[in-house]
């Protein structure tokens, strides 16, 4: 692997490379990326798709990268953190020269950047009430006087979405060089050391707002490493999907009324407009644009942001400092609202290129919530415009190559098929590098290097054939029987991997009841709180949804059985996704193996890769789907998968469990192979 992406960045070409879980990607990819880096005098971004994994690689991987490496360069390699602005304390907010208000979802929806609540402990909500809120405000406070880096991740304990929040801004409420404290801010502080520095480690976020079109949010680079990278489609999806609601408009409209001292009466009319029409709108998705008493209100909530802006602007066009950061974040919020309101009654919405849809739901306590929602029906134009020309990108993940291909993938982030150099197991051409040309097609190879693991030898991948297809309805009765059946025989060490929540705790109260051994459940305590208890106790089962599907790292004989209880189809409903299957469907291809099937095999390969970690780990991937053998489309979904020996006999794969189970209570369990024989 490391050849492979030394080739590519000297080639100039864009390099997807597939490795093993377990294998030390980020090694095969740093080594060669500092090397060139320093020797060629050209930046190289790292983006991960997770902050753990960004905490791994600036603490682990790159340390030892750079201390392997520096002997023979010329000079020790510059490496520097690159986050969202909102993951920084913002010296200004905390000296108290900016507002408390909390503008919540309209800056989260518009422009993604507050960190998710999964990836901080206590960020899904301030569950204890003002008292914990106060002492966690107060707590951060005096850590922002005595942090370096001002990065949320540096301050341990963690706090919730909602203290950070009284702490921190966005990028769009920033007041920049007319901040008071710029010297101090340390979001600018993180960014002039990005610019000089050779490496820099950021995440998909980031990249979801650079391909947005946003400048300057990452330094100018030569060279893009993305790991983790089956998620970047996503994860740009996700920075570029925006809401609407009433409750957002009437938020925009307070704080214009606190901060800018300006009438709102036009803007409340809108917002009062837009939530009547909405209240009648059935949740789903707006095919062919938006209905017409629908983009009416759009249209005057638009003209009403519109008016409000002007209205917002000082005299003479100068913002006046002593204002602080209340008409800053007046005029943000504002701002926000106009663009929000003017791509949603825009010509991308109306001919297809953007999805919209209705959902109802709590939103800031108010249970029933109508909300417009717009995503792009496609970002592989977002990706190649704005990430991949002009450089070269090095894609890499355990779980590229889905159905055993890598165009599924390549066509995601808008690399054109007939780009492909060679056949996927051929290095480039032997040939000189050629200066960047900025408006260049590159071409693109895939490459999978394999894994070091012994997967038929280590592990079975059964196949439940005689249950019943699951439905909708939740587990049923003989998928319990299965799963209390395959638990026992496997002595608990068991990572059960459901595909909706209510599976998930179904099972887990069913277990409870029939089974002597520990069940603990997504959602019972901190996911890595649980992860541990289940790591550090071998008879311990851990039931959960997607967050243990990617990610878990449990090595050795705490984990040898990997329930899976479907194919994880997506929703039918999901609005996004169902548009892109018709897309492709009307383009005359097929739009289930296109889109549903590529993300189940996508989940299948994640969440079967839990079980081998190491090459001693021995074990069972069970999936309680039939159609996994019996379906047409199985074949595609189990070739995504490692290769393990498969059965469909429940009697063999008891029999494993039961063995494997013996060997770790003997103390002889990396010895025992996974399969039936001698």
């Amino acid at each position: 692997m490391a050849s492979a992406v030394a080739q590519a960045i000297e080639h100039r070409e864009h390099l997807l490379v597939q490795a093993g879980t377990g294998t030390g990607k980020s090694l095969g990819y740093l080594v060669p990326a500092v090397r060139h880096a320093v020797l060629a005098d050209e930046r190289v971004v790292v983006s991960t798709a997770t902050l753990a994994l960004q905490r791994q690689v600036m603490t682990r991987d790159l340390p030892l990268v750079a201390q392997a490496v520096t002997p023979s360069l010329p000079r020790e390699p510059q490496i520097a953190l690159l986050k969202g602005w909102h993951n920084y304390v913002c010296a200004q907010k905390v000296a108290g020269g900016y507002p408390q208000d909390e503008p919540g979802t309209l800056f989260d929806a518009a422009f993604g950047e507050a960190p998710g609540a999964a990836d901080h402990p206590g960020g899904e909500a301030d569950r204890d009430g003002a008292g914990t809120l106060g002492r966690q405000v107060v707590r951060l406070r005096e850590w922002a006087q005595e942090t370096a880096t001002g990065d949320r991740d540096d301050c341990v304990p963690g706090v919730s979405d909602r203290a950070w929040r009284q702490v921190s801004v966005t990028a769009m409420e920033c007041l920049g060089p007319r901040c008071p404290m710029i010297e101090e801010c340390f979001p600018e502080q993180a960014r002039a050391r990005a610019r000089e520095a050779d490496v820099v480690v950021t995440n998909h976020a980031m990249l979801g707002i650079a391909a947005g079109g946003s400048p300057g949010v990452l330094p100018e680079h030569e060279v893009l490493v993305v790991d983790e990278a089956h998620e970047l489609a996503e994860r740009v999806t996700a920075q570029a999907t925006v809401e609407l609601s009433a409750v957002s408009i009437e938020q925009a409209a307070r704080l214009a009324r606190r901060h800018g001292g300006v009438l709102t009466t036009d803007l409340d009319a809108a917002g009062q407009g837009l939530g009547a029409v909405l209240a009648g709108l059935p949740e789903g998705r707006l095919r062919g644009g938006l209905p017409a008493d629908v983009a009416m209100a759009v249209d005057a909530v638009r003209d009403a942001a519109r008016g409000l802006m002007t209205a917002l602007r000082p005299e003479g066009g100068t913002p006046d400092p002593a204002a602080g950061g209340g008409l800053k974040l007046a005029t943000s919020a504002v701002l926000a609202l106009f663009e929000i309101a003017e791509r949603m009654g825009g010509d991308a919405a109306q001919d297809g290129r953007d999805v919209l849809w209705c959902a109802r739901g709590e939103q800031h306590g108010r249970p029933g919530a109508t909300r417009l929602h717009g995503a792009p029906l496609a970002v592989s134009g977002l990706v190649r415009s704005h990430l991949l020309t002009g450089r070269t990108a090095v894609l890499t993940s355990a779980t590229l190559a889905l159905g055993g291909s890598f165009l599924p993938l390549a066509r995601a982030v808008g690399l054109d098929p007939e780009e492909l150099r060679g056949d996927a197991d051929e290095a480039p051409p032997a040939r000189a590098a050629a200066p960047p040309d900025p408006q260049a097609v590159r071409p693109w190879r895939g490459l999978d290097v394999g894994s070091p693991f012994d997967y038929p030898r280590s592990a079975i991948l059964y196949v439940a054939k005689h249950l019943s297809t699951p439905g909708r309805g939740g587990t049923a009765t003989d998928q319990l029987d299965e799963i209390e059946a395959l638990v026992r025989a496997a002595g608990g060490a068991t990572l059960g991997l459901f595909s909706s929540r209510r599976g998930a705790e179904a099972a887990t109260e069913a277990m409870r009841e029939r089974l002597p051994f520990p069940v603990l459940c997504q959602g019972d305590d901190q996911l890595p709180t649980l992860v541990r208890a289940f790591q550090e106790d071998e008879p311990t089962c851990l039931f959960g949804t997607l967050s243990l599907w990617q990610g878990v790292d449990v090595p050795g004989p705490a984990c040898r059985l990997v329930l899976i209880d479907r194919i994880p189809f997506p929703r039918p409903d999901d609005p996004v996704r169902s548009a892109r299957a018709e897309s492709v469907d009307s383009a005359g291809g097929n739009g289930f193996m296109a889109v549903s099937a590529t993300h189940a095999a996508l989940l299948l390969a994640q969440g079967s890769g839990r079980l081998v970690r190491s090459d001693t780990d021995r074990g069972v991937v069970a999936v309680l789907d039939p159609r996994l053998a019996t379906a047409r489309y199985g074949a595609f979904l189990t070739r995504s998968m490692p290769p393990f020996w498969t059965t469909t006999d429940p009697a063999v794969a008891r029999g494993a469990l039961t063995r494997l189970a013996g060997a770790a209570r003997a103390g002889v369990a990396d010895a025992a192979p996974a399969v039936p024989g001698p």
